[in-house]
């Protein structure tokens, strides 16, 4: 088994952009059984994050999740990743294996403080550009997300402690991109963590019986 078992611990760096959406425009990435959170008539909240986890990490590699929803199942409320890359075949296996998410290999190029661009083989799936930031302030979070493993539901909760601000930036999702459907525009908020160590938990199983999770390959 090359990858180490939950809870991961991992130190480093992350962008987080957050989006608007229309409801009806994601339904379709997201099974029927979960209920889609609405923060504003017919829009919920999508994310994009991009990571480095680096030294002191149980694996090193970066990281794309997208999430084009935040849902609710049984007054349990998370959010769903529809998308996610790394560059660590380890890390690929684990996430599959150990939470149900479908995880795929990509290519990540960045330069710290100004972009970051993430392609797969010849295909470019999206590219962030990015300015530093300036006022930061530490904070602790705790988040859950939601992901299928076979035809059970499963949630995982994960810790954040890290330094955060709010800077400016320009997301470019092309046509050919898997998830440029999903409409995510430019951000109205964008958050950059700094010194950040994030544990990620193994899942618990909270429904069983739904179909099989069709965005694996």
């Amino acid at each position: 088994m090359p990858y180490p078992q939950a809870p991961w611990t991992l130190q480093g760096y992350a962008i987080q952009t957050l989006h608007l959406v229309n409801i009806d425009q994601v339904r379709p990435l997201i099974p029927l059984e979960l209920e889609i959170i609405s923060v504003w008539p017919g829009k919920t909240l999508a994310s994009v994050y991009l990571s480095h986890y680096g030294l002191g990490s149980v694996l090193e590699y970066s990281e794309l999740i997208v999430v084009p929803a935040l849902i609710n199942y049984q007054r349990k409320i998370g959010a769903w990743i529809s998308h996610i890359y790394v560059d660590n075949a380890d890390s690929v296996a684990g996430g599959r294996e150990i939470w149900g998410l479908p995880k795929e290999l990509a290519k990540f190029t960045c330069e710290q403080g100004k972009y970051v661009t993430v392609h797969q083989e010849n295909r470019k799936l999206c590219s962030l550009r990015y300015d530093r930031q300036s006022l930061a302030w530490k904070q602790w979070l705790s988040v859950s997300a939601f992901s299928a493993k076979g035809t059970d539901l499963l949630i995982f909760p994960a810790e954040v402690e890290s330094v955060l601000g709010l800077i400016g930036s320009k997301l470019e999702i092309p046509a050919e991109s898997p998830f440029f459907g999903i409409g995510l525009g430019q951000p109205w908020l964008t958050v950059r963590c700094e010194q950040m160590s994030l544990q990620v938990d193994a899942p618990k199983v909270v429904g069983k019986g739904l179909p099989k999770n069709k965005l694996f390959k």
